[in-house]
């Protein structure tokens, strides 16, 4: 009977350990959370202000440089008011100030603005528009990057929502933005069949059509075991060129059917969807045979491997090349959940990006 109430005892206990370390948690994520709000907060009035100075051609670029050599003597504690720094926050005042940043957030039901506190002490000459609450999902530094990297209000936002869902670090989000994920999961859905679609709605924001796999360094020739083997030797990179969520099981996963024993080149399991996902690889141009194989591989996988509390597997087809009308001709009677993906062996230079998008935008 002491052995039993001291184990009870030590449960209770440990019970309680959990409540208090989930107190501590639940609090520093709340101060995190307040620290940065007034960092954005800071650099959204600071802005204001020097914009409101340029704009009344009061200050020119050598004030601003005073201005934050003032900072520094004034307080050298202080980081982050450079002259650089200084006038990110002028960019990121005017941008997300701009009238056709606030129309898009009413166009999409999120211009809940964070009112600005009535404090009569602060010394500003000039009306500061109201902070869009949206801003505040993600960081300062993340800010910034995005401010750098996109030119397009609609990216912009698509990047900030993108980071807070799936908590992207910065390097996370470069790598997104350098990889076009706007245009990946935003773009064209007829790389993916009707059943897909039908059976995971939520699935078109969750795969891309294109996966950057640069980090594997493959020669100018190779064998489809080559890529393979560097995927997986490179795989949470692999997993985030797929999008989260997905957790690797094997390679070349055997399944038995009539006696005979088939290979599927990778197989995962995803979390959010609940259901096996496999992936086949190709080192050449999308053919529409290819899409016979994978589907006998999914009605395996849902014959045989997949479990009760388990939802139908999905298939990806992972091309060198695929012609756009080959697929969608390839996809539109296809049963199964299914989509075909391209990989690109090296990114896209940034200086190329950005002279496409400037061509873009005049």
């Amino acid at each position: 009977m002491a052995k039993k109430e001291s184990s009870q005892q030590n449960i209770a206990i440990k019970t309680s350990f959990t409540e208090v370390f989930s107190i501590i948690e639940h609090n520093r994520v709340r101060a995190l959370q307040e620290v940065n709000n007034n960092t954005l907060l800071t650099a959204w009035c600071v802005g204001a202000y020097i914009s409101g100075k340029i704009k009344s051609s009061e200050w020119g670029s050598k004030v601003v440089t005073e201005l934050s050599e003032y900072l520094r003597a004034k307080d050298p504690s202080l980081k982050g008011y450079s002259r650089r720094n200084l006038y990110m926050m002028v960019r990121f005042y005017e941008v997300y100030s701009s009238e056709s940043f606030v129309s898009m957030l009413k166009r999409f039901n999120l211009q809940i603005p964070f009112l600005l506190e009535n404090d009569s002490s602060q010394i500003v000459q000039f009306e500061i528009a109201q902070f869009p609450q949206v801003l505040l999902s993600i960081n300062w530094t993340c800010h910034q990057q995005i401010l750098n990297m996109c030119k397009m209000d609609e990216q912009r936002l698509f990047y900030m929502v993108l980071a807070k869902r799936e908590q992207y670090q910065v390097k996370e989000l470069q790598r997104a933005i350098k990889t076009n994920a706007f245009e990946s999961i935003l773009g064209n859905r007829d790389f993916m069949t009707p059943t897909l679609k039908k059976v995971y709605p939520a699935s078109s924001s969750m795969f891309r059509d294109v996966a950057y796999l640069d980090f594997l360094g493959l020669p100018q020739k190779y064998e489809e075991s080559k890529l393979r083997k560097g995927i997986v030797e490179h795989m949470k990179q692999f997993i985030l060129e797929l999008g989260k969520d997905f957790i690797f099981m094997d390679e070349e996963y055997k399944i038995d059917v009539g006696g005979k024993t088939f290979s599927i080149d990778l197989l995962f399991f995803h979390r959010a969807l609940q259901c096996l996902v496999a992936v086949e690889l190709k080192t050449e141009e999308f053919e529409p045979s290819f899409m016979g194989q994978l589907e006998f591989y999914l009605e395996a996988l849902d014959q045989n491997e997949k479990r009760s509390n388990e939802n139908p597997s999905i298939g990806i087809l992972l091309c060198k090349e695929s012609n756009h009308e080959v697929v969608k001709y390839a996809l539109n009677r296809s049963m199964s959940p299914a989509m075909v993906a391209e990989y690109k062996e090296k990114m896209i230079p940034q200086d190329v990006l950005q002279r496409s998008m400037d061509g873009f935008l005049l």
